[in-house]
């Protein structure tokens, strides 16, 4: 994606490697973001990325209330030692 290009362009002599630079980076960019600039960027990408954007958002929601709720074990796929898929 062109704006993630540009991003990166712009921050990566900034970069540590931890992966919060990349949330407080977004976050700051987002936070003068009109509706219209989200609407504009959600309209450019290609079905694929919408896919994925939702798809993302819409796992970390469901993962943030089941934690919120306490419900079960509950890993990443990242985490390979554990199984747990609730």
């Amino acid at each position: 994606m062109e704006f993630v290009d540009h991003l990166y362009d712009l921050y990566k002599d900034k970069l540590t490697g931890d992966e919060e630079d990349a949330l407080i980076i977004i976050e700051g960019v987002v936070a003068d973001f009109s509706n219209q600039d989200i609407e504009k960027i959600f309209r450019d990408l290609s079905e694929e990325d919408r896919f994925n954007m939702v798809s993302l958002f819409l796992y970390e929601k469901f993962r943030q209330k089941v934690a919120k709720e306490g419900i079960g074990q509950t890993k990443n796929r990242d985490d390979q030692q554990f199984k747990y898929y609730h």
